[in-house]
């Protein structure tokens, strides 16, 4: 909170994405349950093969063990390498303790995860986007691997809803293909910002501005609000009568429920009239007022320029 007397998800796009992957079994399969490890790592890759979901041509998936066996989990990797030779892949395949705790010790299980895939590049953004999305619980990363495999434990993964969508969030972000010249879905332009805001707004001339300043007969409370840098007011002068917020502290100057508010914002329904120099930063400012509840507020076309041209007072 600024100047107080006392910082997505992902976005929509991915969590459509992550809802039509398939769900896991709730009772994965142990590597104990099929006798020959070469035939049950096998069976694994062909079944994470076919199950796969494929993001930007890429395949993805997840497969869960109650067993930590790290040689079976090579020969899966080894299996899917083989089976997928010239297509994109990238899978994990991850423990899932019965117990978060070693009985008697208290402690804490490691579950591991591997991470195979068929481009080196893609693995590491999944090692690291997996070490993000469990801070506090990654007990080891082994980062070299091989070229088709990298491996982590983290504690206690799958003890919750959570663990699963992240997962299958870590496999999207990293092989989704970020065109860095297009602009991410759900995103607008500054222009269509700009015209968003001033949909709300009831704009002002400066003329219109000044009589309300000075009309005893307003029905409500009327604020010229001047939102410039000092440096700007120091610069081209300042109009006489306007309250000085700066921009970095408006929305907690003005809003009534704010412990660090001004006096005067005590109402919802003032008349709040900002000015910037040319009138694009004050209709941005007001259209966060009006998210305040400050339906009223507005600010002045062409700003403070306008005003000094229209020959009105200023200082």
């Amino acid at each position: 909170m600024p100047f107080s007397t006392t910082a997505s998800s992902t976005v929509a796009l991915e969590h459509q994405h992550i809802q039509s992957f398939p769900t896991s079994p709730t009772n994965p399969q142990t590597f104990s349950d099929v006798r020959d490890s070469e035939e049950a790592a096998q069976s694994i890759a062909l079944r994470m093969i076919t199950n796969a979901c494929t993001v930007d041509g890429v395949r993805i998936g997840i497969h869960y063990s109650k067993e930590d066996d790290s040689d079976c989990f090579r020969l899966v990797a080894s299996h899917i390498s083989t089976c997928l030779p010239l297509s994109p892949y990238l899978f994990i395949i991850a423990t899932t303790s019965v117990s978060p705790t070693i009985a008697g010790s208290g402690a804490c299980v490691s579950d591991a995860l591997v991470i195979c895939g068929s481009d080196e590049d893609d693995m590491q953004r999944a090692v690291l986007l997996a070490s993000s999305k469990f801070p506090g619980r990654v007990d080891a990363v082994n980062n070299k691997g091989t070229l088709i495999a990298q491996a982590a434990s983290i504690r206690q993964i799958g003890s919750s809803t959570y663990h699963e969508a992240a997962l299958w969030d870590i496999l999207f972000n990293s092989v989704h293909t970020h065109n860095p010249h297009s602009p991410p879905p759900g995103s607008r332009s500054i222009d269509q910002i700009l015209s968003d805001a001033r949909a709300k707004l009831e704009r002002m001339t400066p003329q219109q501005a000044y009589d309300a300043l000075h009309d005893p007969t307003y029905p409500v409370p009327v604020f010229l609000v001047d939102i410039r840098p000092a440096a700007e007011r120091d610069r081209e002068g300042e109009i006489h009568g306007s309250l000085i917020v700066e921009r970095n502290v408006l929305e907690w100057r003005f809003d009534p429920r704010c412990e660090v508010r001004l006096t005067i914002a005590d109402r919802y329904d003032s008349k709040i009239i900002l000015f910037c120099r040319e009138g694009y930063t004050s209709s941005l400012a007001a259209a966060s007022l009006h998210e305040l509840g400050l339906l009223n507020a507005t600010d002045i076309v062409g700003g403070y320029d306008a005003w000094i041209a229209a020959g009105l007072p200023c200082q």
